[in-house]
Formats: structure tokens, sequence, C-alpha cells
């Protein structure tokens, strides 16, 4: 039996032109998880997948090296729930051992092999495992949604004089590294260079190992400090963990930590605040009180997730996964954006799946991301307090102008330009106060259920501008006692949601 793997990778058939239609196809007539059609529509060429091959399709990564990218949903949990079939140890690949995976090559920086959790199994795994997860349940959960409100509202304080930002560059980016900066014990070492580095080094870029040399070598200078003098902060309880570290793997987990976390919620924050600024019935749910911000984060864990797949698996032996066979030494892609939209768990991918937490956008199995909670928390409260701040933000755009770089694991938004009501800065050491609330938008219409009108409410005076922190009265008292308008019930879903800080 042979398997679609059987051509040599890099020979035979000649890469299309550009603008060829068969653009996309490789060696073997085989897709690519690279290039423009990957990168500009990942979600079509999934479904492309699914029609040509089913739950599993063979694919060639960058260097149209193969890869088996998974695409159904129980088969990804199958597989990352059995490392006795689908082993992290990226050593066992083939192509690293035939050299069509050379140690320059653009993933590099994801599958180089590295004394750390990623890419170990059984007792090994544990042991590192067990001392990031020791370290992470030691994170002070209050303490850090207050990191998290500080710099939402640094951040918003930078641009909310302008009446307009670009949220992903001036918020979405850089909210989740000011967190993890902090967490990890190096707010220091914060700057737009350690962010862009952040984003670079997992595109598959001719940058990125450059880009993982630098954030790297912050990472050591951590830990050589934190060696000498340890403090209350997650580096300190790596190095001192039981499990005995040594500097390189508590350099390289912290490093695994970092970006992680960072992209993960980066492009999360990114993709709620879309949803929240095109969507209607999204911002109508919020509104009306229907949805939290929770779980309007969960929603877009499912549709968008950050990240769109997970390289990678390797296999142990011969095995067979969906139908296809699987050779020793073969490299399996966790399709996460595809098994969200698996018609055998979501025949309507429009369905909403609010209290389902069923969804892989933080993969599963013992790898599964231990720090998922830390993202949901920064999504969650930073989100929150610029919808508290900029009530009336609105999408400085049209949808279908917005554009996203896509790569191997992620989708994010370029750009996502908002107006708003210009207001002065706050005090970053409070919860964020609420501004005036706008008036309902004329031009949306939630066409869901035909209801009889709704009686007209008075427009509202504007809240007065926010008093000096000693005097301010807490968001829970400003919470309007008579029920009203769907606006007002946004400010006291909001002002709820603070009360729980």
């Amino acid at each position: 039996m042979t398997t679609p793997f059987d051509h040599q990778p890099g020979t035979g058939a000649a890469v299309p032109p550009p603008q060829c239609p068969a653009h996309g196809l490789g060696p073997g007539g085989l897709r690519r998880l690279y290039g423009t059609e990957a990168e500009q529509d990942p979600m079509g060429l999934y479904e492309k997948l699914r029609t040509e091959h089913g739950p599993v399709a063979p694919v060639l990564l960058h260097g149209d090296v193969p890869a088996w990218l998974v695409l159904g949903h129980s088969e990804n949990l199958y597989m990352t729930r059995t490392p006795s079939l689908f082993s992290r140890d990226s050593r066992r690949w083939r192509a690293l051992q035939d050299g069509s995976a050379p140690p320059d090559h653009p993933l590099a920086p994801i599958f180089t092999w590295q004394p750390i959790c990623v890419f170990a199994d059984g007792a090994e795994h544990e042991r590192l495992r067990g001392a990031v997860t020791d370290a992470m349940s030691h994170i002070d959960t209050r303490n850090t949604r207050r990191f998290i409100n500080r710099y939402s509202n640094r951040l918003v304080n930078d641009f909310c004089r302008d009446g307009k930002a670009d949220l992903v560059s001036r918020f979405a980016e850089h909210l989740p590294m000011m967190v993890m900066c902090q967490i990890l014990g190096m707010p220091e070492e914060y700057s737009e260079r350690l962010v862009q580095a952040a984003r670079d080094m997992i595109k598959g870029t001719e940058t990125a190992i450059v880009s993982n040399s630098y954030v790297m070598a912050a990472l050591n200078r951590l830990v050589a400090q934190r060696r000498s003098a340890p403090q209350e902060d997650f580096a300190s309880r790596l190095i001192t963990h039981p499990a005995g570290l040594t500097d390189d793997e508590v350099s390289q987990h912290m490093r695994l930590v970092l970006i992680a976390a960072y992209e993960t919620t980066a492009n999360l924050i990114a993709n709620v605040l879309r949803m929240v600024l095109t969507d209607p019935r999204f911002r109508a749910q919020l509104s009306g009180g229907h949805m939290t911000v929770p779980e309007a984060v969960e929603q877009t864990l499912w549709d968008e997730p950050p990240f769109t797949t997970i390289f990678g698996r390797w296999a142990v032996g011969d095995t067979e996964l969906g139908g296809q066979r699987i050779r020793a030494g073969d490299a399996l892609v966790v399709g996460i954006a595809a098994a969200n939209i698996d018609p055998v768990v979501r025949p309507d991918p429009n369905a909403s799946m609010q209290g389902n937490r069923a969804h892989l956008a933080f993969s599963g199995g013992a790898h599964e991301c231990p720090g998922q909670d830390i993202g949901r928390a920064i999504a969650d409260v930073g989100v929150d307090a610029l919808l508290m701040r900029l009530p009336d933000v609105e999408l400085a755009l049209e949808e279908h102008e917005l554009s996203w770089t896509g790569s191997l694991m992620s989708r994010h938004l370029d750009q996502l330009p908002v107006t708003f009501a210009p207001r002065p800065p706050q005090d970053i050491m409070v919860a964020p106060s609420p501004a005036a609330m706008p008036p309902p938008r004329d031009d949306w219409e939630v066409t869901t259920h035909a209801a009889p009108a709704a009686p007209v409410v008075p427009q509202r005076p504007a809240l007065p501008a926010p008093t000096p922190p000693a005097q301010a009265t807490p968001p829970a008292a400003a919470v309007p006692a008579q029920r009203g308008s769907a606006p007002k019930r946004l400010w006291r879903a909001l002002a709820g949601w603070w009360r729980g800080y």
C-alpha cells in the first residue's frame, strides 16, 4: 500500500507560478499549509482538505516537507490523548533524520527539540510539566486581575483623547505582553521590540530565528538574576522547584509560557473585539445582558481560535488515523480551527456555543495548555475594561476592508481601527469608571425573531466626568436604579462583573 508521501519532497512536480489556478499545490498534488491560499483563507483550505481526504489529510509544510493535518474533532482528541502512538518528541521526525527539515528551516523555532515539557512524554513530561503547573498554581489570581485592569487602563489612557485608535497595535498586541512580563518577573523587559519578536518567531519568517534569540536573551538574563536572588514570581518558583530544573530548562519553559500566552491572548482579544464591533447579534446579546464578556470570549474560542493549528505530533510506529495509513516518524498537525467546525460535532457552524467548552482552542490531552485560565482572564478583564471606558467604540471602516496575516499556527488581524468620543485619562490604579453610554445604533437590526416595538425611552443626559479617586463612587453604586434601554443593561452587566473583581 502506498501513501500520499511516497514521492520525494521538493522533487517531481514543478511549483506552479503564483497566478496559476493550481497555486497552493505542491509535489504529488498535495496542498500546502503555507503560501497565499493557506494564509488568506485557511478555513476554506481546511474544508477543501476535508472534502478530498476526510478527517485526516496529507499536506506540505514549508519547503514542501510532508505532514498530516488532522481535521476531525474526535481524531484530534484521540491523537492528543494517545502519546503511546503519537509522541511530542520531535527527534522522531523522519524529515529531521533525512535532512529535508534542516536546522535553518523557517519552522525550526517550533519543532527543534528542547528540554521542555512540550517535547517530552511519560515520566519526563510529568516532571517538567509538574514544575510549570506548580509555579502557575501560586499565581495570585486576584492580584493578576488588578494588573490586567491597571495595564488596560494605562493603554486606553494612551489614546482615549484621540477619539480613534487601532485596537490591535495599541491594545491587543500589548496587554498580554505587559501582563506576562509582570507574571514572569521581568516587567522592565517589556518593550515594543519584545512584542514584535514574540509575534515574529512563530510565523516561519526569515527573521524568526533572530527574534527567537532576542527573546531568549531576555529570559536568560532573568534566570541569572533570579538564580542569585529569588523573588515571588514565576521564574523564581521554577528555579527553586523540587524538580530541579537546570537554567536552560527554566529559560526554555519561560519562553514556552511567554510565547504561547502572548500569541493566543493577543489574537483572542482582537477576535473578541472584532466580533463585538462587526456582529450585531453578538453585540446585542452583550448589550441586553444575555451574554457576559467571559461568555463572549468562549464563543470566540469556538469561532476564531487564537491558534489555528499546533505543530506537532510524531508517529511512534506504523498506525492508522482517520482512515489514513500513518508511518513511523510521520509528522502530524493538530487542526484546532478545523476541529472546531467539524460537522460531526457542530452541524451548524453559526449556532451559539455558549456554555460549551468542548472546543480545542487550547489543544487537548496531557499537553493541553496549562495557562489557559490566565489567557481567559487577560481577555475577559481587558475587553471588559476597554468597553467600559469606550462604550461608544465603533469600527472606522467596513468589515470587508479588514485584513489578516496568516502563518502555520495562527491568523491575526493586521488592524482594527475604531472611533469613539474623546475622553480624559483615568487613574490606572483603580477599576475603570464608566463613560456615558451612547444611544442604541439605528443602523443595526437584529431580525432573529419579530417582536413588538419597545416603548420609547427618553435619552438620559451624559453622566458627569469621573471624580478624583479619593471621592470616586464605587462602580456598583453608579448603576441606575430603573430598568431601561439595552445600553443601560450593558453597563449593569459590566458593573456586576467588576464587583466580582
